[in-house]
């Protein structure tokens, strides 16, 4: 028995070296045996999906295949599938990052987080309601993790402030009900004694009883509140960033695989359309995610959570925690003013550029012929212009360094050591992956296969698809990377959309946020992980809350799939664009 231990034990730890070797092999009959270009795309397609799953290589590694399996099997020339690595989704990716990494850099992102919640409030509705509204709103434009990072310790501060005023107020009521009640007390340990020797010590009992009792409550007030908190931060940092379209990497690649699958598709998703969408539809998530968190952790006593116009002593000092923290950012400087210009200037060019019900800037000034400036553009020439503003006023006092040298010139908003610490260029390569896996898709006519395999989907509703496929996603995304998973997913969508003859966004759109709700588990995504850490949380909180939050999720997209989204894209007719596909030799 154990030997046999012993080798369970050794096979675990080297499990992911097993997966490399033995997957291969396991899947190798299938081009052996059909010996076609769609049977050998669908075995590297296979070997990437189970390899992303598990996690046995890293993800971006994962993601390099297709430059090695592609050739070699005949699907595509190497010169083309290396193209794929760099579109223009991937400069919308990086410009967007490059703008996050300006705000975390200079902290603008927690000046604002911190001003909301001083404005918010701490009771104990408000502040939920604050913390999921800054936490959404954040990582609309910055990552999920890093607003997530963020917000978890301000959350906890001023949770653990509100329950030490509110345990000293507790122990302070019970000295004072100990004097009052002093000669009671004794008063009633003498008749006590009449009726039984052991009943000597029960007043003592009783205020013993009624201190662990009062203190017991408290933990466990503080305790589900902490649970709570930490999961509204969390959930809300995944809902927020299905908003924009630089707000995840999903959205990117829907993004990518609609120009790579249907080149010709007139710019349907761009950032405004987009917001368009989703912003509502994350709203609308986010109001009923607040409404279910409350009932699960806070009760339905909203009278009680709101406060109504009261105003404890523990109320206070955790508001003063937090103007603490505020203040400890000092007076806003000129580089965090900067960050802030360019931002919001970026955000208005994103909007402005293809508007949709108008002719934007763009199509005025330079795509009068062609698309040739596209939101990537815009996204590279912003984010430029932070290695080109100094830091600081010219010619005012630039400080000195760590050496007390006198510094001459101030550097520039951002600087490449910061970026080069700060950017996850593993989601380049993954996005790459993504369109390399949809390019030699198209290419062996392995998507066509699919499509024509999915064919008697054509009798089912639209609606219906739409919620199965949403479903079917969502439950998923939550054992594998939300990257993963759209990546694998979106031809095969795009494909059986084509074939079926419906608009290929009535699935693909819904799908993709789909990919976002990973609520249920801590290895979902790294914003669970981090909250899982933060609060004190069993998996099975987190089970609770998320599976709740899945179908309200899903229902949310289908209804804006269904009602908005129907007449923002024109889903009920089958578009010229999606006739035909990006075909490569």
């Amino acid at each position: 028995m154990y030997n046999w231990e012993r080798v369970l034990h050794l096979l675990w730890h080297h499990r992911n070296y097993i997966i490399i070797i033995v997957t291969p092999l396991v899947f190798l009959p299938l081009p052996l045996v059909y010996p076609s270009s769609e049977a050998r795309c669908g075995y590297a397609i296979i070997l990437m999906a189970l390899y992303w799953c598990t996690e046995c290589m890293p993800l971006a590694v994962t993601a390099l295949l297709p430059v090695i399996l592609f050739p070699m099997m005949g699907i595509m020339k190497g010169g083309d599938v290396s193209i794929e690595y760099l579109k223009d989704s991937n400069m919308l990716f990086i410009g967007g990052l490059l703008v996050a990494i300006a705000v975390e850099h200079w902290n603008l992102h927690k000046r604002i987080a911190l001003r909301v919640l001083l404005l918010v409030g701490v009771r104990p509705s408000l502040l939920m309601i604050g913390f999921m509204s800054v936490t959404a709103f954040l990582s609309m434009w910055i990552s999920n993790t890093a607003t997530t990072a963020m917000m978890l310790p301000i959350a906890h501060a001023v949770l653990q402030q509100l329950k030490d005023t509110e345990t000293q107020a507790n122990e302070r009521d019970l000295q004072i009900q100990d004097a009052d009640n002093h000669a009671f007390e004794l008063e009633v340990q003498t008749k006590l004694e009449t009726i039984h020797e052991r009943d000597t010590q029960d007043p003592v009992y009783v205020h013993d009883t009624q201190r662990e009792f009062r203190e017991k409550s408290i933990e466990a007030k503080y305790d589900l509140l902490t649970k709570g908190m930490s999961l509204s931060v969390c959930y809300s940092a995944s809902i927020g960033g299905t908003a924009t379209l630089t707000g995840t990497t999903p959205n990117l690649i829907l993004k990518g695989q609609m120009d790579e699958i249907f080149p010709n598709n007139t710019d349907v998703i761009n950032f405004a359309s987009w917001f368009g969408f989703c912003f509502p539809s994350m709203v609308l998530m986010l109001v009923l995610a607040w409404f279910w968190l409350h009932f699960m952790f806070l009760g339905f006593n909203l009278k009680k959570s709101f406060g109504c116009g009261e105003k404890s002593e523990s109320n206070r000092a955790a508001y003063t925690v937090m103007k603490v923290e505020y203040k400890k950012l000092g007076r806003i400087k000129f580089a965090e003013v900067a960050v802030l210009v360019l931002f919001i200037l970026l955000v208005l060019l994103w909007f402005t550029r293809e508007p949709g019900f108008m002719p934007g800037w763009a199509t005025v000034l330079f795509n009068k012929d062609a698309a040739f400036v596209t939101d990537g553009t815009v996204a590279i020439l912003m984010s430029s212009l932070f290695f080109v503003i100094p830091s600081q006023l010219p010619f005012s006092n630039y400080g000195y360094t760590n050496e007390g040298k006198r510094i001459k010139a101030p550097p520039a908003l951002l600087t490449w050591n910061v970026v080069h610490e700060r950017m996850p260029w593993n989601i380049v390569l993954l996005l790459g992956g993504g369109f390399a896996l949809a390019a030699g898709s198209e290419a062996s006519n392995l998507s066509k296969w699919l499509g024509e395999n999915l064919s008697p989907l054509q009798n089912i509703p639209p609606f219906a698809i739409s919620l199965v496929l949403s479903l079917l996603i969502a439950t998923f995304t939550e054992c594998s990377s939300n990257t993963a998973t759209t990546t694998l997913f979106l031809p095969i969508l795009a494909s059986m959309a084509q074939n079926i003859k419906l608009h290929p966004l009535y699935v693909m759109l819904p799908c993709t946020i789909a990919a976002s709700l990973a609520f249920m588990l801590p290895v979902a995504t790294p914003p669970n992980a981090i909250a899982f850490s933060f609060g004190n949380l069993k998996v099975l909180d987190m089970v609770k809350a998320g599976f709740m939050l899945n179908i309200i999720g899903i229902l949310c997209i289908n209804l804006a799939i269904n009602t908005w989204g129907r007449a923002m894209f024109n889903l009920d007719t089958f578009p010229d664009w999606a006739n035909t596909t990006n075909s490569k030799p």
